[in-house]
């Protein structure tokens, strides 16, 4: 888990900072959890672009990643270490004790032949999944539910973190990546440790042509569209466009797009970016 920096013997390379998958023990996926999966190209079923800006890319298949480990009291030995094109995290191939396979997002820190468990006796060590309510305070924990049996929702990507920080009645109380500070039912499980590939951070791709390769395609500013296309466009010369809004006329710096009345609110404590007084 680090990253080099490339030689830069062509214009391509001379920015480019990539990981070293080092981790990485099996280049080929294993058969029964990968399924085809079709690019869309940013257009829906009817062949309509919703999305702008995407297109092109590497093939890519799905992996099938279990973010509901809800094989409780069943111990599961960690084969290996894989690549994920779909995510930024890495993910781990468990072979449980009953003969069943998984994928599960891999936490920083896994290795090869470590034991894994889920469910209420499982202990709070690195990569097991427990119960809210079973996790010592202070903890710091990642793939997180919002509701009993939905599956991790919450702290995914690569790098990422949060911590337990107290109880309150049927709720924990954690602080998510983004700040916020929010109620999580006890029922609700969540993973020990850290998400892995925490150098993802540090990468840089080096040229445009690797956004490319990922299925992203050149994003046009408002300001040099016209007037026809976008609020900020049009006018002679360089224009300045005017106050941010986006396509369809909202501001894009600081307008309140929440719902007032969102069911959520009264378990969020602190907001991710409250202002300070």
């Amino acid at each position: 888990m680090a990253v080099r920096k490339i030689k830069p013997t062509t214009p391509g390379q001379r920015h480019k900072i990539i990981g070293t998958f080092e981790e990485i023990t099996a280049s080929v996926p294993e058969k029964s959890l990968v399924y085809g999966k079709r690019s869309t190209g940013g257009r829906n079923n009817v062949g309509k672009m919703t999305v702008r800006y995407r297109g092109g890319g590497h093939k890519r298949k799905l992996r099938l990643v279990d973010f509901k480990r809800d094989k409780d009291g069943v111990p599961a030995v960690v084969k290996t270490i894989e690549y994920d094109p779909n995510r930024s995290a890495r993910i781990a191939l468990l072979f449980y004790a009953d003969g069943e396979k998984r994928y599960i997002v891999a936490p920083n820190g896994l290795k090869v032949g470590t034991t894994l468990m889920s469910g209420a006796q499982a202990a709070p060590e690195v990569g097991n999944t427990l119960p809210l309510q079973n996790i010592p305070v202070g903890t710091v924990i990642h793939n997180i539910e919002l509701r009993p049996g939905q599956g991790a929702k919450l702290v995914r990507s690569a790098g990422n973190f949060a911590q337990l920080t107290s109880r309150e009645g049927r709720y924990c109380v954690i602080k998510l990546p983004s700040g916020e500070t929010r109620q999580i039912l006890s029922a609700c499980k969540a993973t020990i440790g850290s998400v892995g590939n925490s150098d993802h951070a540090l990468e840089s791709s080096g040229k445009a042509g690797r956004s490319r390769w990922l299925g992203r395609r050149p994003h046009n500013r408002g300001v040099v569209m016209n007037p026809v296309d976008h609020p900020m466009g049009g006018g002679e010369g360089r224009q300045s466009g005017g106050h941010p809004r986006s396509r369809n006329g909202l501001y894009a710096k600081g307008l309140k797009t929440r719902a007032p009345k969102k069911a959520s609110n009264k378990y969020i404590i602190e907001r991710a970016n409250a202002k300070k007084k």
